[in-house]
């Protein structure tokens, strides 16, 4: 893809970010039918609605270009320039009408994200990068934090929706951090953390289970905008890996000491 074309990629996805999320700001203010996929994970009439007019865009603009998405799965064999939504993340949020979630559409080629947008209607703010662009708040650039502190940090996690029985549940986890950074928070939405640990509200943030559109936009708008990616572990990470942990670089080494620790959850 050269320069112009992605250009126009970013032209294309920003617009098409705002659109879905104005779709899901008119939904929130009214009464909201929510059916459930299991126990506690729901989908609303708005994450279908927001993504059948994602996925009926890019199909017009990029009829080439394969899709995968929350809700719908493309069929057909996946080309070499696939589209990944979430067109709502943060559902449980937005199924209470808590302000707290997000639009998150990456385009990817050969499994790596090239441009990403994060749209979040509540603040009306639109997080963006594109490769070796750098990443963008509305239209300013931002980088992530200097912090190089744990005890100083500001981190995120989330639980995901097999809590229940999980194994790995997170919760020891979260409780050892939380003795170690200075404050823990949960938003209930990937790509929010993701982009708020790009311009630099968050200083780190970590999950298990999470899929691909959880994470192919916000890992490229943090990586765009300096900062460091892995999984848990410290092994490299994919879009298709299932746990993640982002931040600013300077701390990311002692988040993953605390986290890796030998420690049942």
């Amino acid at each position: 893809m050269t320069l112009k074309e992605l250009r126009e990629v970013v032209s294309f996805g920003s617009k098409l970010a705002l659109e879905a999320g104005k779709i899901l700001k008119k939904g929130i203010s009214g009464k909201i039918k929510v059916k459930f996929k299991g126990k506690i994970n729901p989908v609303t009439e708005f994450d279908l609605k927001a993504e059948r007019f994602i996925i009926s865009r890019i199909k017009k603009k990029f009829p080439s270009h394969s899709i995968m998405a929350e809700e719908t799965h493309d069929k057909k064999s996946l080309s070499e320039y696939v589209w990944v939504i979430d067109p709502l993340d943060g559902t449980v949020n937005y199924s209470h009408n808590f302000p707290v979630y997000a639009v998150s559409i990456a385009l990817c080629k050969d499994g790596e994200p090239i441009a990403g947008f994060v749209c979040d209607p509540e603040r009306n703010e639109l997080f963006w990068a594109a490769k070796e662009m750098g990443a963008f708040l509305n239209k300013s650039k931002i980088r992530v934090s200097e912090e190089s502190r744990l005890i100083r940090s500001l981190l995120s996690t989330g639980f995901a929706y097999n809590i229940l029985t999980a194994r790995k549940n997170n919760l020891g986890m979260y409780a050892r951090m939380s003795k170690k950074a200075q404050a823990v928070r949960r938003s209930g939405s990937a790509a929010l953390d993701l982009s708020w640990v790009a311009c630099g509200r968050l200083d780190g943030y970590w999950e298990y289970y999470l899929a691909p559109w959880d994470t192919a936009a916000g890992v490229l708008i943090v990586t765009e905008a300096g900062g460091e990616i892995s999984c848990i572990n410290g092994k490299k990470y994919s879009i298709f890996k299932n746990d993640i942990l982002a931040s600013n670089g300077k701390i990311h080494n002692q988040i993953g000491a605390v986290l890796n620790r030998k420690q049942k959850n």
